[in-house]
């Protein structure tokens, strides 16, 4: 993504399936490494933690963590 066009960060709550837009923006942060993630980009989530994740490797690992 091309950070220098970066408009504000959105604030998301992530729902089964689908998310819905709190605040409006052009992305999210992923919850473990903290990149940029469009939210045209955005497919991985937890809903129970309320958090974005950058791919699925990464959101399966954050799962692992509550174990």
């Amino acid at each position: 993504m091309d950070t220098t066009k970066l408009g504000a960060q959105a604030n998301i709550r992530y729902l089964d399936g689908d998310f819905e837009v709190i605040k409006p923006g052009t992305h999210v942060l992923c919850a473990v490494t903290g990149d940029v993630i469009s939210l045209e980009d955005l497919k991985y989530w937890s809903v129970d933690r309320q958090e974005a994740y950058r791919d699925a490797i990464i959101s399966f690992e954050a799962s692992k963590r509550d174990r």
